[in-house]
């Protein structure tokens, strides 16, 4: 197996466990392709580990195994979804209640560069690396026999291909096509148009934070900005909310979200807004604000280089989202951007609170469900973090 050499200086991380060499940290590499296994080694030729090569990429390997040498064969695959499948299992998903959650979460679950999603019968695949897209069939042979899925889709992010050179897949890869996603989540039912593309088609990581508005939302007046369809929307609809305000600028998620909460039931108390969540807020602002104000933006720093000019784009939402909370009332605040950290989310709500002439106390801390497992010696992994603040006048 050809080899990889570290650089002096950049052995640490990649001893300790973190999966991903970075290009900078690469001495030089043994004529490896791309999409190949190759042998990590620290500049005594110490074997590090085995991964994917990516000459192309930020990230020019990312580690499968910690054994020198290991194959990426059908056992392995195999072993790991069926690794992936018991962890779920423990966290008793699939259940009578949800049907719908994250099957493999790539380096949490030792699959580098793959995400899989389940929807009922249904698997949303996304190859987030060149190495998984050489192997594509091998695995989807493995999802197909160990889970029996009817249908798997792949949704490879064109952005994230064009990165690691390769054509992305589209579309239904096996089994038999689809026009919806039908999956339950925490009781819920849902239909998703498969033409809904966002991500994988659902947001199956804030689970566990939905069901914690859902116990605090009674008799509040609650306003969900990017709302997306609305699962916030319902968990404070079932929770008892005195009003529920859903925004999204999508119309699309918009006539779905509407869909969904007559399925459930919940029709007559949820109003659908197709509007840009920043203008939702700034009105609710001059209307005196929301008791309860999930603000949930999609993804402003996707990568550590553009971190720097996040923060302000975080500030101004928190700041936004103050301004729209009444005085007394909670602010849920999210952000689902690996670069910034909890501590580093703390400080824009600090900061956007000033702005606001408001002063907002932490209650409560959030990330992203179990069935996102996470390893410890990866804190790139840890993406979702989320904030409930109490919000008073200054």
């Amino acid at each position: 197996m050809k080899t990889v050499k570290l650089r002096a200086g950049h052995v640490q991380p990649v001893w300790a466990g973190h999966p991903w060499v970075y290009a900078q940290a690469v001495e030089s590499v043994d004529g490896a392709l791309a999409g190949e296994a190759v042998t990590v080694v620290d500049p005594r030729g110490n074997a590090l580990g085995t991964g994917f090569y990516s000459p192309q990429s930020a990230i020019a390997v990312r580690i499968f195994s910690r054994q020198a040498g290991a194959l990426f064969n059908a056992e392995l695959v195999r072993s790991r979804v069926a690794a992936a499948i018991d962890l779920r299992a423990r966290l008793r998903l699939p259940s009578a209640e949800t049907t719908g959650y994250r099957l493999v979460n790539a380096e949490g679950d030792g699959f580098p560069g793959l995400i899989v999603d389940r929807f009922g019968d249904a698997l949303v695949v996304q190859l987030l690396s060149i190495g998984t897209k050489v192997n594509q069939e091998m695995i989807f042979d493995a999802l197909e026999e160990l889970t029996g899925a009817q249908t798997i889709v792949d949704r490879t992010p064109p952005a994230m291909a064009k990165l690691e050179r390769f054509e992305p897949g589209s579309g239904v890869v096996r089994g038999k096509a689809t026009d919806a996603f039908e999956f339950r989540e925490r009781g819920f039912d849902y239909r998703l148009p498969t033409e809904l593309a966002q991500k994988t088609g659902f947001y199956f990581d804030q689970r566990a934070l939905r069901g914690r508005v859902e116990e605090l939302a009674g008799g509040l007046r609650v306003l969900d900005a990017y709302s997306f369809v609305g699962p916030f929307s319902l968990a404070a609809a079932r929770g008892g909310a005195r009003s529920v305000s859903a925004v999204d600028n999508s119309s699309v998620a918009m006539t779905v979200g509407e869909a969904c909460a007559q399925a459930n039931g919940f029709g007559d108390r949820i109003t659908f807004e197709k509007n840009d969540a920043r203008v939702a807020l700034e009105n609710a602002a001059k209307a005196g604000g929301f008791d309860l104000v999930i603000v949930d933006p999609p993804r402003l720093a996707p990568t550590r280089t553009s971190r720097d000019k996040a923060l302000g784009a975080y500030s101004k939402v928190a700041q936004a989202g103050c301004a729209a909370t009444a005085n007394g009332g909670l602010l849920v605040y999210c952000s689902c951007s690996a670069a910034i950290d909890l501590g580093t989310l703390n400080r824009t709500l600090a900061s956007g609170a000033l702005q606001a002439n408001k002063h907002a106390t932490v209650i409560e801390r959030h990330f992203q469900a179990g069935d996102h497992p996470v390893s410890a010696a990866f804190p790139e992994g840890l993406y979702l973090k989320a904030i409930i603040a109490r919000i008073d006048a200054r």
